[in-house]
């Protein structure tokens, strides 16, 4: 009787947990289909969506004790980490939409599950916005501060935010495997699904 209840309560866990990975209504649980051309906006928002699918399984399954692990030595902890990646997405999105990102004021503070959807929504925005682009140069960085208004390139955009987010999307990965709660051994980052 206790292995048969055992069994079930296995089996009733799986599917959830399977319904849980495939009935998420956030974008990047897969990457979407490739673009039919290569265009300057096109490889952008490509790389914006692999980097969705980098952070959608970075932080699917992240618990509340994952959020403060930190590596030591003063470094981020994995709360602190996801607020910087949000940040980075917003500027993403800012420079999508030819918009300045305004550092005159606190930005608004958001947690668990609503800072991971709008991350989420930030990017796949953006990659929409980007693979209609056909002109990078009208893409500036911009950041109006109390002391005026700095304008950087797209190519800062690219090594700068987009970069950095993979790069700590990476970092996320890593200290939840040291919190004991890696991510699925599934994703297959170069074709941007889960392996059957």
């Amino acid at each position: 009787m206790k292995v048969l209840f055992s069994s079930i309560l296995i089996l009733v866990s799986l599917t959830c947990n399977a319904q849980e990975m495939t009935n998420d209504s956030l974008p990047y649980a897969s990457i979407p289909e490739a673009f039919e051309n290569y265009t300057s906006g096109t490889v952008v928002a490509r790389m914006i969506d692999g980097l969705g699918f980098r952070y959608y399984w970075a932080t699917h399954g992240i618990t509340e004790d994952n959020l403060k692990y930190e590596p030591g030595n003063e470094g981020r902890t994995i709360d602190q980490t996801l607020d910087h990646i949000y940040g980075l997405s917003a500027v993403i999105l800012n420079a999508a939409k030819k918009m300045p990102n305004d550092r005159t004021t606190q930005p608004v503070k958001l947690e668990g599950l609503e800072r991971r959807q709008k991350t989420l929504e930030n990017l796949k925005e953006a990659s929409t916005l980007f693979a209609s682009s056909t002109d990078l140069n009208e893409h500036h960085i911009i950041f109006e501060t109390k002391n005026g208004t700095a304008q950087y390139p797209f190519w800062n955009g690219i090594n700068g935010p987009i970069e950095d987010a993979i790069w700590h999307a990476g970092q996320i990965v890593v200290m939840r495997r040291s919190a004991g709660n890696p991510i699925n051994p599934r994703v297959n980052v170069f074709l941007g699904k889960l392996n059957e």
